[in-house]
């Protein structure tokens, strides 16, 4: 039984450390969306996503009210549209169509993103994915709330270079379409390794062809929470340590299945998964890089900080999994350089670097998430920095990604803001050394020895 004392240390962890569920994200499938007739399908789209997702919002809100834990964010993930629009659509225009009708189904069931405008390309190409890869400049220009993730690797696979190689030029191509906004329409796009099907977390979520028609997923964050918790633990050596993190990221992890289990009951619609992850957000304390400088670095990017963050990734998640039978997604801790006021501080300040970032990604969820580069950074540039954090995920049989922003018009140093839970980024320096000759190589690169594991 929950005893008054935890009732209280809740309230605290909530009014005072930021405590929250980041998420709930309504998984739909559109299988049954699919037909040849473009204009079919958007119908089938629209009233699908719609008959499903109607109570989401106000659900969320009863719920939230109810319990008095915020929830930040309704959203909705889809099934990869590469594949429900590829008997309809010939033209990446035609799938832009596609992207129109879930923006407008987002602003009227009051969602703040959906997921899913994405294709799954770790072995090879169709027309359909190609096509919707090439819309997806237009489709992130001419949309609000429409997300995009390509995944173009897994350890089963390999990482498909063709598709690597696109995607550099397609990031350039969406800065340019959103250059008015400082290049915004690429913090809605990024390219996966492993991407899991039950991702609760944007701009990466979609349904997987796995999941059942219809599923709730919730994200739970607390970084504030964590790091309150080690103040306590200051000077103690590292056992004292893990366990103060396992038993805090039990208690996160408790709130995320009670909200989970109630949004599953009033809505009538399976639970899919607790994803633990530590995801922080602009505000002051709600930074995995504080937490990171609480276990006794300087600033992250400090020697120690891997080794930091490869603890506190893994005792996270050994809490998670004590909490809830169903912990998935991504959980882990999350390090995005722009949501995070810690990690903003410490690329200032110059400990920082896209090296250094680029190596803790081996041991965190994802990967280089929400970094700033120099406008002009090329694209074979990017493609390159894309096959590195692919291959990372590749070898080591875990998800990574990569949601880099090249501000146009925009260098090294000056800042660039987003606003609201994207906050703001200063442009890091890319190592302008070329690679054009090795992303241009074209094929694939084959799947490490040991996923042959059938």
């Amino acid at each position: 039984m929950i005893n008054i004392f935890e009732v209280n240390e809740t309230n605290k962890m909530i009014e005072h450390e930021n405590l929250d569920v980041r998420t709930i994200t309504l998984g739909i499938s559109l299988l049954d969306c699919i037909d040849s007739d473009l204009d079919k399908v958007n119908e089938n789209i629209y009233n699908k996503i719609t008959n499903v997702a109607k109570d989401l919002v106000s659900t969320g809100a009863q719920i939230e009210k109810e319990y008095g834990i915020p929830i930040v964010n309704k959203r909705i993930s889809v099934t990869p549209i590469a594949l429900v629009g590829g008997a309809a659509c010939k033209t990446p225009d035609d799938f832009v169509t596609i992207a129109k009708t879930l923006d407008k189904v987002a602003h009227e069931v009051g969602v703040n993103f959906i997921g899913g405008y994405s294709a799954l390309v770790s072995k090879g190409m169709t027309t359909a994915d190609e096509n919707l890869i090439r819309s997806i400049p237009k489709a992130l220009a001419t949309t609000e709330r429409v997300c995009s993730s390509i995944n173009v690797g897994s350890t089963k696979t390999g990482i498909n270079m063709d598709a690597v190689k696109l995607m550099g030029e397609i990031i350039v191509e969406t800065a340019e379409y959103t250059k008015e906004r400082d290049s915004i329409g690429c913090a809605k796009l990024v390219v996966f390794c492993n991407a899991p099907d039950d991702n609760p977390f944007m701009a990466g979520a979609f349904h997987g062809v796995t999941e059942a028609d219809a599923i709730i997923n919730v994200g739970v964050s607390g970084p504030g929470v964590v790091r309150t918790a080690l103040k306590k633990a200051r000077g103690e050596n590292f056992e004292v340590l893990c366990e103060t993190i396992k038993k805090t990221a039990f208690k996160i992890t408790r709130v995320g299945q009670l909200v989970a289990q109630e949004a599953s009951k009033r809505l009538g619609i399976p639970f899919g998964i607790i994803d633990l992850s530590l995801a922080p957000t602009p505000a002051v304390g709600d930074s995995v890089a504080d937490i990171l400088q609480e276990i006794g670095l300087e600033r992250v990017g400090a020697p120690g900080t891997t080794a930091a963050l490869a603890l506190l990734n893994d005792q996270v998640k050994k809490g998670g999994v004590m909490a809830s039978s169903y912990v998935g997604g991504l959980s882990g801790a999350f390090i995005p350089v722009s949501e995070d006021q810690g990690m903003i501080d410490a690329v200032t300040a110059g400990a920082l670097t896209l090296e250094k970032l680029e190596a803790m990604t081996c041991v965190c969820s994802v990967g280089l998430d929400m970094i700033a580069i120099p406008g002009d950074t090329k694209a074979t540039t990017i493609s390159g920095i894309i096959a590195d954090e692919v291959a990372i995920g590749m070898i080591n049989q875990k998800t990574t990604a990569v949601r880099l922003i090249p501000v146009i018009g925009k260098g090294v140093g000056e800042t660039v803001e987003f606003g609201g839970l994207l906050g703001y980024a200063p442009v890091m320096p890319v190592n302008t050394f070329a690679c054009d000759a090795f992303v241009n190589r074209g094929g694939r690169i084959p799947a490490p020895i040991h996923s042959f594991k059938n």
